[in-house]
């Protein structure tokens, strides 16, 4: 499977692409991550992707497609893979349609004013990059690693709502691309977590039934 998670800040993409990669054994590549990972590293591309965001400025095209490209042509990919944070225009999904054949795109569509409620109680752990919502009077503790646990700098009201701007003029159009080609499924991201994961996995279950089916009917041929 070679799929795509869209959806705003704060819809849960990151949860459930950890529980969709472990399921069905995917390759979770995530640009912001890869990006944060070359910076990290210092390497000529994350100086020159830090020196941008510093200053305010997007990492051309360009360069995310050239990382992109260069991710899905590593071994683990072969079986399939899940694009988190990739295509956000119409430019990268076209670039995109050339380097690979996605099969769909998973929509998850969350309201604004619940994204911004639930980005007061966020926290992430700066270890191991989990996040979770934390209510008051709760330890402030990664469930996963221990970890203590922080609220990132634009989890605010007022910088969330920017980011829900930026994300409705520049990614949204990518809806209506998908549509277009048959390719998007929506699936309702005010849900509990366990109810989006159920929206997505049957929907992927009935991928892996329609392949094995193709499978069993080529073999009988």
């Amino acid at each position: 499977m070679k799929l795509i998670l869209l959806g705003p800040p704060a819809a849960g993409k990151g949860t459930q692409a950890e529980l969709m990669t472990e399921r069905y054994g995917l390759a979770h590549i995530s640009t912001g991550d890869m990006l944060r990972s070359e910076i990290a590293a210092g390497t000529e591309l994350g100086l020159l992707a830090k020196s941008l965001i510093d200053d305010g400025n997007l990492v051309p095209d360009d360069i995310i497609i050239a990382m992109v490209e260069k991710r899905i042509a590593e071994d683990d990919c072969k079986t399939g893979f899940l694009l988190d944070g990739f295509p956000r225009t119409i430019e990268q999904a076209e670039a995109l349609e050339r380097i690979a054949a996605i099969d769909a795109v998973l929509d998850i569509d969350v309201d604004s004013e619940i994204i911004i409620d639930r980005v007061a109680s966020r926290r992430v752990c700066p270890g191991c990059g989990h996040s979770q919502s934390v209510h008051e009077g709760e330890e402030e503790l990664c469930a996963k690693c221990g970890g203590e646990l922080i609220q990132r700098a634009d989890d605010t009201p007022e910088r969330m709502r920017h980011r829900l701007d930026v994300y409705r003029e520049r990614t949204l159009p990518l809806i209506n691309y998908y549509t277009e080609r048959e390719k998007l499924v929506q699936v309702n991201g005010a849900l509990p977590i366990a109810d989006v994961s159920a929206q997505i996995f049957e929907f992927m279950d009935g991928i892996v039934a329609n392949a094995a089916h193709e499978d069993y009917a080529s073999f009988e041929e």
